[in-house]
């Protein structure tokens, strides 16, 4: 009679059981192996979501430019709404670079820590290097602040887009042939003229261009800021 009640205990205790961790070396090496082809697909993963905002940034550029620039009918805040969706797209890519900061950690460690010792052995490498990977895995944490990443995006590819957006914008309004109405003159000699032409429905064209200077001070400002490289970005120049 106690046979079936011990039969269901056992079984239930196999259930709860952990799985067994590797012990050889042989064990512990495919661990490492297949761990490091997961970091990878995840790292590629989330590499493949930021390209993919850097190309729709771009794609946006290009086509608002093409509307704006080639018609004089076309308004110049066409330019300013392009540089509001770049900034966009520069916040979600921001935080996407975030996830892949994350993974290209992990991975980066055990290249240089795991497979390069294998190839070439060295002295001077931290025993301890499996511990940050092991922290990060029970707990993970983004390793930059969310400031950081945007100033990084800005630096590597956004600056320049907002720096085409910048002289076309700056192109629709002192080119009259480029307003919608069009007027003798090819060029605007005077300021006063500039501003004007800058006006976007109520709002006066000192206002606008206030604007657009504060958005191109903060562009400006993480264009030049260039914080220390910690972690795995001191190793090395190829980064993204």
């Amino acid at each position: 009679m106690s046979a079936a009640p011990t039969q269901t205990a056992f079984e239930e205790n196999i259930e709860r059981r952990a799985p067994s961790l590797p012990i050889t070396s042989a064990e512990k090496a495919n661990m490492i192996i297949h761990y490091y082809r997961g970091e990878m697909g995840r790292m590629t993963s989330w590499r493949d979501r930021i390209d993919r905002t850097t190309n729709w940034a771009i794609t946006v550029v290009a086509a608002l430019l093409s509307v704006s620039l080639s018609t004089p009918t076309s308004h110049h805040g066409v330019v300013l709404f392009g540089v509001l969706l770049i900034s966009l797209l520069l916040l979600i890519e921001a935080r996407r670079y975030r996830f892949f900061d994350v993974y290209r950690a992990r991975v980066r460690k055990l290249e240089r820590h795991y497979f390069a010792q294998a190839l070439y052995p060295q002295a001077d490498l931290k025993p301890d290097w499996a511990e940050a990977i092991a922290k990060s895995l029970r707990n993970p944490c983004f390793l930059i602040s969310y400031r950081e990443a945007l100033f990084r995006r800005v630096r590597r590819n956004y600056c320049w887009m907002y720096l085409i957006l910048l002289l076309a914008w700056g192109l629709k309004i002192t080119t009259p042939k480029l307003l919608p109405d069009e007027r003798p003159a090819d060029v605007v000699f005077s300021w006063r003229e500039a501003v004007e032409n800058a006006a976007f429905g109520p709002l006066p064209g000192w206002s606008i261009m206030v604007g657009v200077a504060i958005i191109y001070a903060l562009v400006f400002y993480a264009s030049l800021h260039h914080a220390s490289d910690e972690g795995e970005l001191a190793h090395g120049e190829v980064h993204v």
